[in-house]
């Protein structure tokens, strides 16, 4: 399951924005990441071109609020500046808080403090992903073609599979109504495809919802692609449910 970190600093326009953008280039199949500011202005041109410039995507990078983040769930709040953690006190609880000090390369207005502080920021992010490494013993899975084709082999396991492979993330509450099936059956079909290690989890406050494992080898995605791609109709029916329903949670991606 993919662990949910904030960074937060002041302005939300230099450090934690880089810090967001890092972090989801090193190591987005293992984190979801978002930033916010106690005071958010807008993304600092510096910022954007010192990520631009290290290959780093900054699409979607903009400033947010703090408090209009703070009712979702995050594992990790990271915050980057001791003023910032001030003035947060005990956010997002029960995460873990982290405070991190980093000084604020927008007085200076310089390219090279802007990289400077990219480079420092990407040195602590490389050590905070290795230590959560150690810590949950995240390894490559291997994939048995054999267990994989048996949760394969059932038309409700491979109608869900197809499904968020198109919507990317799905909760029960959609899978039910787009299969037009019970919660109890379908949560254990969803059991099961996650213990083959095709699918992972992302808690969004009340919801769970559930995408395709980030680690599914080549072949594998080969192989739903094609089965989607060579069979159009498969699923039909059951996206126009989902395209009807009126009450669809909303999704978070970042």
């Amino acid at each position: 399951m993919k662990r949910c970190v904030l960074f937060v600093c002041t302005a939300n326009s230099a450090r934690s924005l880089m810090a967001e953008a890092l972090l989801r280039h090193m190591a987005g199949d293992r984190f979801e990441v978002a930033s916010a500011g106690t005071g958010p202005t807008q993304p600092h041109p510096l910022a954007l071109q010192v990520l631009t410039e290290s290959g780093i995507s900054v699409e979607g990078l903009r400033s947010k609020q703090l408090a209009d983040l703070q009712g979702e769930h995050w594992d990790y709040v990271i915050t980057l500046c001791e003023k910032a953690a001030n003035e947060c006190g005990r956010v997002c609880e029960p995460a873990q808080q982290i405070a991190w000090d980093f000084r604020d390369p927008v007085p200076a207005n310089r390219h090279a403090t802007f990289a400077l502080t990219l480079k420092e920021l990407k040195e602590r992010i490389g050590l905070f992903t290795l230590v959560h490494q150690k810590e949950t013993g995240l390894k490559a899975l291997n994939y048995n073609p054999v267990s994989v084709f048996r949760a394969l082999g059932d038309e409700i396991r491979l109608a869900i599979l197809m499904l968020i492979r198109e919507q990317k993330k799905l909760c029960v509450y959609e899978l039910t109504t787009a299969l037009d099936s019970s919660q109890p059956k379908v949560s254990r079909h969803l059991a099961t495809l996650k213990e083959a290690g095709l699918l992972e989890t992302d808690r969004q406050g009340q919801w769970v919802y559930y995408y395709l494992h980030p680690q599914l080898p080549h072949w594998l995605m080969r192989v739903l692609d094609e089965t989607s791609d060579g069979n159009m109709g498969l699923v039909e029916t059951e996206q126009k449910r989902l395209k009807t329903m009126g009450d669809r949670p909303v999704v978070r991606f970042i």
